[in-house]
């Protein structure tokens, strides 16, 4: 019975086409995450339900998929984008959040995985700042952490590291200022925690579900995404 339906679930998701970008949200609320980009990793990519209406970089925001991005981020409330798959960018929904956190955090706060030495020292002083702060750009972040251009390499690192593991996450973009307070300059990315954008009690759930079962409901998930997922793949996105 169960595999009947699988079945016929995966059917329904290959036959999704999108035409913009409500239709990418209504087909990313069906899948529940999606890579940002192209599939190399075998696992699974609303990308390749794309019609030839979708052309990137275009700055269409109904049909170029850069700029669906941070209309997510400013549009939708269930919707969560960053780093979060293989390094790489991706799309998580409301309703997968709990099962990912479950397995990407462990039960553990971020101040419990640096002493556990899952955290680095670098990303802590990250962390702490956007905690301070509610939300931080990334070009703020940097101006308030001393950060130096030597400390680049590391400071990047570190920003994934804290998607990856889930502590933070994307939340819009914003301008530097000069001191007339006159936006200027390519937009930056800003990050707030992940309580601060799902809420704590969204956060509270996922500290009650088993990491063995969550592992098993997103691995069962992507095999109806994609059946042909190799094991050692779905692992790696599961876990990062």
């Amino acid at each position: 019975m169960n595999s009947r339906v699988n079945n016929e679930k995966s059917k329904s998701i290959s036959e999704l086409k999108i035409n913009n970008y409500q239709d990418f949200c209504q087909a990313l609320m069906i899948c529940g995450f999606t890579v940002g980009g192209a599939n190399p990793e075998g696992i699974f990519s609303l990308c390749s339900r794309f019609t030839d209406l979708i052309c990137w970089h275009t700055a269409n925001p109904e049909t170029d998929p850069w700029e669906w991005r941070m209309r997510v981020l400013d549009e939708q409330a269930d919707i969560a984008y960053g780093k979060v798959f293989f390094k790489k960018s991706g799309y998580i929904t409301k309703e997968w959040i709990p099962y990912f956190l479950s397995v990407r955090r462990k039960g553990e706060s971020l101040e419990e995985a640096y002493l556990e030495g899952t955290i680095s020292n670098m990303a802590k002083r990250i962390y702490e700042l956007i905690e301070e702060h509610k939300c931080l750009a990334f070009h703020d972040i940097k101006k308030l952490g001393n950060f130096s251009k030597e400390d680049n390499y590391r400071f990047e690192k570190a920003l994934n590291e804290l998607q990856m593991k889930m502590y933070i996450t994307m939340c819009g973009r914003k301008q530097k200022t000069n001191r007339y307070g006159e936006g200027y300059g390519w937009n930056s990315t800003v990050f707030c925690t992940t309580e601060e954008y799902w809420g704590e009690e969204l956060c509270q759930l996922a500290d009650q579900i088993k990491v063995s079962e969550a592992e098993e409901k997103i691995r069962e998930h992507i095999l109806i995404l994609n059946p042909n997922a190799e094991e050692k793949k779905i692992r790696k996105f599961i876990y990062g």
